[in-house]
């Protein structure tokens, strides 16, 4: 079949951002989808305007109404920001390297996830936080989880719904769901063969999408933890985002960076996949990155998306309306029509 793809490919460029000096680690668009924020393997938190790929500033310091930022790093400290300044407001110190943070809805709590050091297990630290005095904050947990196999990584970690829950991914290949206030361990989720590398909620939160080295990318149901659907890929995911607008679900990953050679662009699987939803079909992909994608998100609005890469780049694509324009009926063209690259 002929690919149908000149009218999307020529209006579907990307804005190319490049902020940081190593891989990227982790991107979020703030709640109104004007900001977003990005983590790498740098020392420098950026924060960029979503619409043009401005960049705002970076938060130096590290060896929902966008007012404050958490940032963690591997110098053991999870760092407190004012946005608009750039101003460091508080540090909470640990005694292992800082893998992730995430704020609990209505911003009253939040949590930092430790990897496993010497002796020390991966663990998850719930911590109290005062939005009103953001500089004057308390420096100990109010309560510590500790990940059920010693020497494996959480690899991320989130509040649930209504904070309700705290679920993460581990390289155990399991995830686990525990409740924040006792820390009993709730549920366990096994469905996955390898490491699971991040997880990521629907914009309404009534589902939630892993991403795993076993090549596939899995869809539950936040309130009942079942498997839903699998988005089988050829190569590791390592992030997955589901569209708040459409049944579409975002892959990206690729060969890991390790095994990545100049010749090896082609096969790496370092395109973003789009698959539908329903049906678990692969619709077609995107090209661009030099290396693994290890984070992609959509805006809230549901109209353009970001991925960010081993590679060091930032890649802001703002949909076209082709892209909207596609119905059900099109699914079978669809691989087709959207193979696309950005060279």
């Amino acid at each position: 079949m002929l690919p149908l793809c000149l009218p999307f490919e020529a209006a579907l460029r990307p804005i190319l951002l490049k902020g940081h000096e190593r891989a990227l680690t982790f991107l979020k668009y703030n709640r109104d989808g004007d900001l977003i924020f990005s983590a790498a393997k740098d020392p420098t938190p950026c924060v960029w305007f979503s619409d043009t790929g401005e960049r705002l500033g970076t938060y130096k310091g590290h060896t929902g109404d966008s007012k404050l930022l958490l940032t963690a790093s591997a110098d053991t400290t999870a760092k407190l920001w004012n946005v608009e300044t750039g101003e460091e407001l508080f540090s909470w110190s640990h005694r292992a390297p800082v893998r992730c943070v995430a704020f609990a809805k209505g911003d009253r709590k939040f949590l930092a996830v430790t990897d496993p050091f010497t002796k020390l297990a991966s663990s998850i630290y719930i911590y109290k936080l005062d939005p009103e005095r953001p500089a004057k904050q308390n420096p100990l947990p109010m309560r510590e989880i500790v990940a059920p196999t010693p020497s494996a990584k959480i690899t991320q970690a989130l509040w649930g719904p209504l904070n309700k829950y705290i679920i993460y991914s581990s390289e155990d290949c399991s995830v686990y769901i525990h409740d924040p206030e006792s820390g009993e361990l709730l549920h366990t989720i096994t469905d996955h063969q390898a490491q699971v590398n991040s997880i990521a909620f629907s914009w309404d939160e009534t589902y939630f999408i892993t991403s795993s080295d076993d090549r596939t990318a899995r869809l539950y149901d936040s309130k009942t933890f079942k498997l839903l659907k699998t988005f089988e890929s050829a190569k590791p995911v390592n992030s997955a985002a589901i569209s708040p607008i459409l049944d579409h679900v975002l892959l990206g990953g690729g060969q890991k960076a390790h095994g990545v050679t100049t010749s090896a662009v082609e096969s790496g699987g370092f395109e973003a996949r789009i698959y539908d939803m329903i049906f678990e079909e692969e619709l077609g992909s995107i090209k661009g990155h030099f290396g693994p994608i290890n984070t992609i998100s959509y805006a809230p609005d549901g109209k353009s998306y970001t991925s960010g890469s081993e590679d060091g780049y930032m890649r802001i694509y703002h949909l076209d309306k082709f892209y909207f324009t596609l119905g059900r009926d099109s699914v079978g063209n669809f691989q087709d029509q959207l193979d696309l690259d950005d060279f």
